[in-house]
């Protein structure tokens, strides 16, 4: 048992996801001795340095920033020593050598976006609602050599509403996690903390479900599916990466489409991956059993819009049909 104040703590994250539990952290009043995070990089046409949000929010808190590139690197290994933590906490970071993992006498947990042993690996949020999974959570647990399969010290549930997209998903599980990231530290201070094998979670019969990383070629529509499918898919990959199909209009030029949000609509004569639409405000795409209304979409090189902005300026959509 050691007491909250004493307690020296390093965390570990780079995006937005991870600003909220660091945030938690700070205005419960842990000592957050050092925060690691990735270096800034350039971005945008000026390619000017951009910081991750959590180095931003770290020095507003006024706490120390280190930025390895290579977290074998001995000087970054000697500064991370010298902080003298006694539990790292990652969330949405990178994988961790064991000499870093391994080095705080009370271990190093993880904030995972996935009820484990369920959806180990880089795209946990996406593949849960691509899935139509009904419900998903946060797991706490401690790192150890292979990816996402330490023993679990805590979770929490969630719905997932078929409304959701992986964004909202993502914004409502952020807060989740940092209730649940605070939870996990209080115990483990406590001596409560109760970790299990992932072995205990796995009941005979059961068969994973992973979370790989996404490529360009994952996100492609195939509209010869079931609808429900499809629309899970979409949604699933909404607002990043996004989904895309590839249209060909009246003059055989082939057209990037991104699209972000739909509904399902009743069964319909519309021909599979035929292209419907009212030139006003209605673009309807057909599927194996029905027919998806398209309601937010992006054309390559242009803004994100919804139908009525789209049909604006592309009025013969309905002349187009999906390659």
């Amino acid at each position: 048992m050691i007491k909250k104040e004493d307690l020296r703590i390093v965390f570990m994250g780079t995006p937005d996801f991870a600003v909220e539990s660091l945030r938690a952290l700070v205005e419960n009043n842990y000592n957050i001795v050092g925060v690691i995070t990735v270096p800034d990089k350039p971005a945008g046409r000026g390619q000017k340095l951009r910081t991750s949000p959590v180095k931003d929010y770290a020095l507003q808190a006024g706490i120390k920033v280190l930025q390895p590139e290579k977290l074998k690197n001995e000087d970054f290994l000697a500064e991370l020593k010298a902080l003298d933590a006694h539990l790292q906490i990652i969330v949405a970071f990178r994988m961790l050598p064991e000499v870093v993992w391994n080095m705080p006498p009370m271990g190093s947990f993880n904030l995972h976006g996935s009820l484990l042993p369920h959806y180990r690996g880089a795209a946990p949020i996406n593949w849960a609602v691509i899935n139509g999974d009904k419900e998903t959570g946060v797991t706490t647990f401690f790192l150890q050599h292979e990816i996402d399969t330490g023993n679990i010290i805590d979770q929490k549930r969630m719905p997932i509403e078929v409304t959701d997209t992986a964004g909202t998903v993502h914004d409502k599980m952020m807060l989740l996690g940092a209730k649940l990231v605070i939870e996990t530290v209080e115990n483990i201070c406590n001596d409560k903390a109760d970790p299990k094998n992932q072995k205990e979670y796995i009941t005979e019969g059961m068969k994973l479900k992973p979370a790989p990383k996404i490529f360009k070629d994952d996100c492609k529509i195939n509209w010869t599916e079931n609808i429900e499918k499809v629309y899970n898919k979409i949604r699933g990959l909404s607002p990043y990466p996004a989904a895309w199909t590839e249209i060909v209009d009246e003059k055989g030029k082939n057209l990037s489409l991104k699209i972000f949000e739909t509904e399902m609509s009743s069964p319909s004569d519309i021909q599979i991956g035929k292209i419907h639409s009212n030139g006003k405000d209605e673009i309807l795409i057909g599927c194996a059993d029905g027919a998806l209304k398209i309601k937010t979409l992006q054309l390559a090189g242009k803004k994100r819009m919804s139908a009525r902005e789209f049909l604006n300026g592309f009025k013969n959509i309905s002349e187009c049909h999906v390659k």
